[in-house]
């Protein structure tokens, strides 16, 4: 199918306009990770609960997102002066004193946990494993 899109003649850091009613590039994945940000927001993490039918099965996804942070393996104190900003998760399971580093972004997987109540804490880091924010997610692996 084609489709054709209609710009004013603005910048595209000025917003032009679209005739379409589709959402932008922009819109759904922020700003241009090529070019630095004067003025960045406060990073958020956004975490879901598992999907559902994988837990019926003892297997846990759990997907996860960032905003006005790119997850990327990159690490220490250099780092903290790239813009757009930078960043990874420490997945920590049950309250273990151990944690591990996802730094994809992607679906975080868990096999072999047993039938019962798990938690899940998810923290938001900066290339120097500085805390920014973090969620808890509570589930229960079925009998």
């Amino acid at each position: 199918m084609d489709a054709s899109l209609d710009f004013d003649t603005a910048p595209a850091d000025k917003a032009a306009s679209m005739k379409s009613h589709s959402a932008t590039a922009r819109d759904v994945r922020g700003p241009s990770p090529l070019l630095a940000l004067d003025d960045e927001a406060r990073p958020r993490l956004i975490v879901d609960p598992p999907l559902a039918a994988p837990l019926r099965a003892g297997r846990v996804f759990i997907q996860y997102r960032t905003e006005n942070l790119r997850v990327l393996p990159v690490f220490g104190a250099g780092a903290l002066n790239v813009s757009p900003r930078i960043g990874h998760a420490h997945i920590t399971v049950d309250d273990a004193t151990w944690h591990f580093i996802d730094a994809s972004g992607e679906t975080v997987v868990l096999v072999g946990l047993p039938p019962g109540a798990h938690r899940i804490l998810f923290e938001l880091a900066d290339p120097t494993h500085r805390v920014i924010d973090s969620q808890m997610v509570r589930f229960t692996i079925p009998e």
